[in-house]
């Protein structure tokens, strides 16, 4: 799978731009703060709703303008496809593919698929548990687009019963109503949450454990005799059955692995946390709380594992999930955004190599020397609002 051809209005600092693109190797080299990275960043738009940089749309939107289009061309064998992206800050995004009637946002994802490297990764290592967790919701969304219906749904619920908790936090701390008033449809939401948070933790587990040998095996491409790697998951639920108990990457020692088993285990952890959750206000149980522990030998990455070090996992975590999309359908565009510069003569050329036969590969840099030679392809010359082809 490969972009032919990139569109932009008012994305960014772009007021408008036409990029046309070819598979292989392309780079975009310019001075920092001209827009190469906005260009990288809408592909990575369209491949999963959200920016790698910002958490809102609002940014996205050139000053000034109402609303950004994003659209591309995106060729796979011998199919092509037309997705557009209209983003609303303050209202709800549009899309549109092939032209047709308005169709959801969430229905493009697929049609575009990227792996995105970029100096944001350094917190996939060293950063909060949320970082990790949005890395494996995304890519298990980039596995199966209809996850994102279900990661939605999770978020839904867990809102509505945090707004829930802390009505009754508040009405306890104050003498207001009976606890069991307000409560009275907490078992309801306890049912809805540990259903959709069981599939999203089924998703997860069954990701870690195909990750994890390719993540390995991606460390030791990087940094020879490095490893090994690691990736263990700790479930919030077992934590409250059993503290200090975690779920590894294949569901744990007799852990649960189903989809029906993990729902029991988060109906009984969401019913033994129900007094503290109510004392606090919030929810404490479910994947939104669990932890993706990455380890280096037998020590956790973060707080033991060097500044390289750091950059090889993250950068190992990127490859295997580009292995595994490789693997499980079309080949996503591999985006590497600024990085050989935060690399090291050995890891930067090593990364190349790896990279070099992508199907379509997206680079930027702030000059040339950055771009190691075997990445040659098509350049684009990124300055003062103007991308033009070399």
């Amino acid at each position: 799978m490969h972009v032919t051809h990139l569109s932009l209005a008012d994305f960014r600092s772009y007021a408008r731009v036409e990029v046309p693109l070819d598979p292989g190797v392309t780079s975009f080299v310019g001075p920092n703060g001209q827009g190469k990275t906005n260009l990288i960043e809408a592909v990575g738009y369209l491949a999963t709703l959200a920016s790698h940089r910002v958490s809102s749309d609002a940014p996205l939107v050139r000053v000034g303008a109402p609303r950004a289009v994003v659209r591309a061309a995106v060729t796979q064998g011998d199919r092509s496809q037309l997705v557009e992206l209209e983003l609303n800050p303050g209202k709800a995004n549009r899309a549109r593919i092939n032209r047709s009637s308005q169709v959801r946002p969430r229905d493009v994802l697929g049609i575009v698929r990227t792996v995105l490297f970029a100096p944001e990764d350094l917190a996939l290592v060293k950063g909060d548990p949320g970082d990790r967790r949005r890395f494996m919701d995304e890519l298990i969304t980039a596995r199966s687009p209809r996850m994102a219906g279900v990661r939605s749904d999770y978020e839904r619920v867990l809102k509505q019963r945090n707004t829930l908790l802390k009505s009754a936090a508040m009405a306890r701390r104050h003498g207001g109503a009976k606890s069991g008033a307000d409560l009275s449809t907490l078992d309801v939401w306890d049912q809805h949450l540990a259903r959709v948070g069981a599939e999203l933790l089924f998703q997860r587990l069954e990701l870690i454990s195909v990750l994890q040998p390719l993540a390995d095996k991606a460390y030791e491409s990087l940094a020879p005799g490095g490893g090994p790697l690691a990736l263990e998951y700790r479930s919030s639920a077992d934590a409250a059955a059993d503290a200090g108990t975690g779920v590894g990457p294949d569901g744990g020692t007799g852990g649960p692995t189903g989809r029906e088993e993990l729902y029991a285990r988060l109906t009984a952890a969401l019913a033994g946390a129900r007094k503290q959750e109510i004392e606090r206000g919030v929810t404490l149980v479910g994947p939104h709380r669990d932890e993706l522990v990455l380890k280096l030998g037998q020590l956790p990455a973060k707080g033991y594992a060097s500044h390289g070090e750091s950059w090889s996992y993250a950068l190992a975590l990127r490859l295997a999930s580009y292995e595994l999309l490789r693997a499980e359908g079309s080949e996503p565009v591999l985006v590497l955004d600024d990085v050989f510069a935060e690399l090291d003569a050995r890891r930067r050329e090593r990364l190349a190599e790896l990279v070099a036969p992508g199907e379509q590969v997206l680079v930027t840099a702030a000059v040339d020397d950055d771009v190691p030679g075997v990445l040659t392809g098509a350049r684009y010359a990124v300055s003062g609002g103007e991308v033009a082809r070399v």
